[in-house]
């Protein structure tokens, strides 16, 4: 087994092979990675056998002394082809450790992807967590639908759909996502006095390096727009990023509209409908208020858990 760390001369390789994986998806597209690097120490990681054929790739980067799989995703974990086996991510742990061991990281810490954006099973990398006696670190709540065993939608949410419709309100997808972003800003600075985790240029950016994968949906009340969502499309999963509403789009129901839209017309074939993570502080404090918005359409709870080694 080898372990290269990832160099800019492997990039054609590296989304060759995260194309074709059984867990990949467009966000470990190097040119997705790469966007943030000024903020991300990358030390991503390629495994070969011997006859140097690439058996997997993890994404990840080094943050005080850690080498984390990804500090800038939303997770990360070992991407592997479909010729993985449990023996072989055993193999695979034990070099990579060693690997992080020998380069003089204190610990690793470890994010896998979550199974409902698997092509097909791979949770051979969790079974090698467990064996390797690395510890839950944090646990977060994303809430998904399962979009062909949809649960119904709350009377509250059929009721504001219904008066969005009533008002004249226009959902259609849009490239403004400049104007969106100013909507997305303002209600993070209201009620949380944060600001979104890309930039209005880093989405401008990733929108036009990924048209296919990064879409705008958004709600117009006279021509205006009142309310959005930012979805990144993935093979089986469209995860909201971000959803915001301006006042006069929340008194009119807009955003529910533009909800409904994307899980009756837009997704209605996708696997899930992922509308993202309603904890704060590493999982420890739950948003009720932010997860009962997502329940009430139907969503319930799959965990991203977060794991950590430390070297001795």
């Amino acid at each position: 087994m080898r372990v290269l760390r990832y160099t800019v001369d492997h990039q054609e390789n590296w989304d060759q092979f995260v194309s074709k994986s059984k867990n990949g998806i467009f966000f470990f597209q190097r040119k997705f990675m790469d966007y943030h690097q000024d903020r991300f120490k990358d030390h991503s990681l390629i495994f070969q056998n011997d006859t140097e054929k690439w058996l997997a790739v993890m994404p990840a980067c080094h943050i005080d002394d850690f080498l984390v799989s990804h500090g800038g995703l939303t997770f990360g974990g070992v991407l592997s082809d479909r010729s993985m086996t449990t023996p072989r991510m055993l193999e695979i742990f034990d070099a990579f450790q060693k690997y992080a061991k020998s380069e003089g990281f204190k610990g690793v810490r470890y994010k896998a992807v979550p199974h409902m954006y698997h092509n097909i099973p791979a949770e051979e990398d969790v079974y090698a967590l467990t064996q390797n006696k690395y510890s839950l670190l944090k646990r977060e709540v994303t809430s998904a639908i399962d979009m062909q065993n949809r649960l119904p939608l709350s009377k509250g949410r059929k009721s504001s759909i219904s008066k969005a419709k009533k008002r004249g309100i226009e959902v259609r997808e849009t490239d403004q996502f400049a104007d969106f972003m100013k909507i997305e800003a303002q209600v993070l600075l209201d009620k949380y006095k944060t600001k979104p985790t890309h930039s209005t240029d880093e989405i401008c950016l990733l929108a036009n390096l990924f048209p296919k994968n990064i879409r705008l949906f958004a709600a117009f009340h006279d021509g205006l727009m009142c309310a959005g969502a930012i979805i990144f499309e993935h093979e089986r999963v469209a995860h909201a990023q971000y959803m915001a509403t301006t006042p006069l789009g929340r008194e009119c129901g807009a955003l529910d509209l533009v909800i409904s839209t994307l899980l009756n017309d837009i997704y209605k074939d996708i696997s899930h409908f992922d509308f993202g993570i309603s904890t704060e502080d590493s999982g420890r404090f739950l948003n009720e208020g932010l997860i009962a918005q997502k329940e009430m359409f139907g969503a319930r709870a799959i965990v991203h858990d977060t794991y950590e080694f430390m070297f001795d």
